[in-house]
């Protein structure tokens, strides 16, 4: 993989790179248009793994995304700095600045927009969107074939894939190239580089699938200009880019510390247990003394404060040896072929690290209050496509008047009437799965009559 090719400056609906006197780079500007985006916004309101905490102020989708761009950032300016003081001799001097310069921001806008395709109520979210063309496959059949791309898209609807989709999409009534970021930074969140009827859980790049048939040319090209690796032709399949692993190792880090101390704020895991897990975690990987840690603590009497410096130490660990195995594999990153997730790497070298994984697998994310809540989530999202699905896909002459009414309801920007089944449905997934925990929750009340009365 040459390393002056596997970044590109070119954006979603603009022709043509350019360069201007603008004083912000192209990459920085990617960050900017992230943060002003609606769809990033929106997931101030979209569940991370507590839905609805009430009053206890725990992590969501947005406050997650910002966090995961900040350890971003850090490992893209430590990677930045070490391919180009080993590679300086083969870099031009545009690619000098730009992994010295920029690397970092293309890292931190991916990990910014790394979950913008997820729907309310986390993964039961998707899987409400999955199950409901599961179920209703009979009724279907007559608009799609089992074994056809795009019927795959649906059946195994997946956030990354809808990442890129709301990322470049042009909805209607709107501009081309949806927030029209760099290729750099799209192909940056492209964790399963491959369509739909590719999916297989034994490879790492295939687990899931990352681009819907909508956006299929959209990932040719943008692939074609970031040097990424064909894989396969029939199915499409690309080798991971280089700067995915980056985005996806914070992200791991993240979640796995973050989802502990949010925990412990409420009260599903003991303060002396917490500290016990996150204490181990970093004289395991950091080489720290305990009993510096120890001495720091004894210094902090607010509990959630001494979480929170623990917190912060374990991630700072995490960060420096993702770090470490990235510089010391770096030639299986630049062709996409490491086996596995650099924070499965770590987990298999730190058994402190899988007594903390176990512990939130057992205990956050099947803890009663979050299943129940994700019960409630899939059940709602189910309710909101059995609303609007059939009446888009009925013809238009033969709609029942309820039907007409349904429509009336899916916003202009959505509403694909008159165009291919595959595509309506898509205009209406874009709805849903666009709509924040509370948006979805309100509508299901008011088209079941659980709540009726004006909104204004």
């Amino acid at each position: 993989m040459d390393l002056n090719e596997i970044y590109s400056n070119k954006r979603t609906g603009i022709s043509s790179t350019h360069k201007d006197s603008h004083p912000r780079t192209e990459y920085q500007r990617d960050f900017d248009r992230i943060i002003f985006s609606s769809a990033f916004r929106r997931l101030q309101n979209k569940t991370q793994v507590f839905p609805l905490p009430g009053s206890v102020f725990v992590h969501n989708r947005l406050t997650h995304s910002l966090e995961v761009a900040s350890v971003g950032r850090s490992l893209g300016t430590l990677v930045g700095n070490i391919i180009h003081d080993k590679y300086k001799g083969d870099l031009t001097p545009e690619s000098q600045d730009f992994y010295r310069y920029d690397l970092y921001n293309v890292v931190a806008s991916a990990c910014l927009c790394h979950d913008i395709g997820n729907p309310a109520f986390g993964h039961s979210g998707e899987d409400a969107i999955a199950s409901y063309f599961i179920k209703n496959k009979d009724s279907l059949k007559k608009f799609f074939v089992e074994q056809d791309e795009k019927w795959k898209d649906l059946v195994n609807f997946e956030g990354n894939a809808n990442a890129i989709r709301v990322l470049t999409h042009q909805q209607n009534g709107k501009s081309e190239g949806g927030i029209k970021l760099t290729y750099s930074t799209l192909a940056a969140i492209a964790k399963y580089p491959c369509e739909s009827i590719a999916k297989d859980e034994n490879f790492t790049h295939r687990k899931k699938f990352g681009f819907f048939q909508s956006e299929k040319n959209t990932f040719i090209d943008i692939a074609e200009n970031t040097g990424m690796i064909k894989d396969d032709t029939t199915p499409l399949i690309y080798l991971r880019h280089p700067f995915v692993w980056l985005v996806e190792a914070a992200d791991d880090i993240c979640y796995n510390i973050i989802d502990l101390e949010d925990s412990h704020r409420l009260g599903i895991i003991e303060h002396s247990h917490c500290v016990k897990l996150l204490s181990d975690l970093i004289t395991c990987i950091g080489g720290i003394d305990k009993l510096k840690i120890e001495g720091k603590l004894a210094k902090i009497d607010d509990r959630n404060d001494r979480i929170s410096y623990l917190r912060a130490k374990a991630i700072n660990v995490l960060t420096m040896r993702a770090k470490e195995i990235y510089e010391n594999n770096l030639d299986k990153f630049l062709t996409g072929t490491f086996k596995k997730a650099i924070f499965n790497t770590i987990k298999n070298e730190c058994d402190a690290l899988q007594k903390i994984i176990a512990f939130s697998t057992e205990n956050i994310y099947n803890d009663r209050n979050v299943v129940e809540i994700e019960n409630a989530g899939y059940n709602v999202m189910y309710e909101l496509l059995s609303h609007f699905i059939p009446p888009i896909l009925e013809v238009e002459s033969i709609r029942t008047q309820s039907q007409r009414k349904a429509l009336k309801l899916l916003p202009r920007t959505f509403n694909y009437d008159g165009k291919p089944e595959y595509e309506r449905i898509l205009g209406v997934l874009d709805y849903i799965s666009g709509m924040t925990d509370n948006y979805a929750t309100d509508l299901y009340k008011r088209i079941k009559g659980i709540e009726i009365g004006m909104k204004i």
